[in-house]
């Protein structure tokens, strides 16, 4: 458990900011998974359902800004050892632990409070999973090599099953496969970079058991995997036609520059603190990503330059 001793508070900054940027704002790109099932079942211009869905993206925000809060307070004193984490607002005393306890309740009774107020005993199950993972990850799972990564995977596919349960819709099991293998890719990728840090096993027990050769093996597998099932998913009879269309294969090339660039990212800047923040800062992996995106919704909803007057 964390130290009640603190260094004095940072002056950098006040304890409001220390606050929000001790719940990852940036690191919400992952809940953009809960959008995928609207997405990709033709709803995300049906008002009721976006509003639903995005109040379950949310939801979700909230309960990983509360599981990294938890997460800083536990870690505060390897953190401190970390050339870049010891500067995050809890390790460095900006924010008290005894007040990022008390944040970290809040975040947790709104989060819930919205679940069983505006949706079925479904989402909410699938809310308390996810939350009760990712305690069960920060107090032990994290240790534990490869099943810590594996625990990362099931957290991004119980967000695209929360994403199905607040707009009513049966997600198909090529998404669960994707998003499962995609996960585990971005997992080892998370591990690569970390094991190329200093004092990586200070910072993290179960980087001791990993190696560079085994993770580079992993994100070959997973990263071919998942372009895989992509394809299949493109390609599938019932896929083309739900979309009645045959050319969301023409998406694939995005997916392959993304899982390349990744790799790059992961392999070209050990001293960053995390690859997430990098690629979101990295102008090709995000124009890819953009470009993805736009060819995806003009397939699936058939958008089409209107004529002339």
């Amino acid at each position: 458990m964390a130290s009640e001793s603190e260094p004095p508070v940072s002056a950098r900054g006040g304890v409001i900011g220390g606050l929000i940027k001790t719940i990852r704002p940036h690191q919400w790109v992952k809940n953009l998974f809960v959008m995928a099932p609207i997405v990709f079942a033709k709803n995300v211009f049906q008002a009721q359902s976006l509003s639903r869905a995005l109040t379950a993206f949310g939801v979700f925000c909230l309960l990983s800004g509360a599981v990294y809060t938890l997460n800083d307070i536990l870690d505060v004193e390897a953190d401190r050892v970390h050339p870049k984490k010891r500067n995050r607002p809890i390790a460095s005393g900006r924010v008290p632990i005894s007040l990022a306890r008390g944040f970290l309740a809040v975040l947790v009774l709104v989060a819930f409070s919205l679940s069983a107020l505006l949706f079925r005993l479904p989402f909410l199950g699938v809310a308390t999973a996810y939350f009760v993972l990712n305690v069960a990850y920060s107090l032990k799972l994290k240790r534990i090599p490869f099943i810590d990564v594996m625990c990362i995977a099931a957290g991004f596919v119980l967000r695209v099953m929360g994403g199905g349960f607040a707009i009513d819709v049966r997600v198909s099991w090529y998404m669960f496969a994707c998003t499962a293998l995609l996960a585990l890719f971005l997992g080892f990728g998370k591990r690569r970079h970390e094991i190329s840090a200093e004092h990586a096993g200070k910072q993290r027990k179960s980087l001791e058991s990993y190696s560079a050769g085994g993770l580079n093996a992993a994100l070959a597998i997973t990263g071919t995997a998942t372009v895989a099932v992509y394809i299949l998913y493109t390609l599938d009879p019932d896929t083309r036609a739900f979309f009645r269309s045959d050319q969301l294969w023409m998406t694939t090339p995005s997916v392959l520059i993304g899982i390349w660039r990744f790799v790059q990212i992961v392999r070209g800047n050990p001293k960053s603190e995390s690859p997430t923040q990098e690629m979101l800062r990295d102008g090709l992996f995000v124009l890819n990503l953009l470009a993805w995106a736009i060819v995806v919704v003009v397939i699936v909803y058939r958008i089409r330059p209107t004529a002339g007057p």
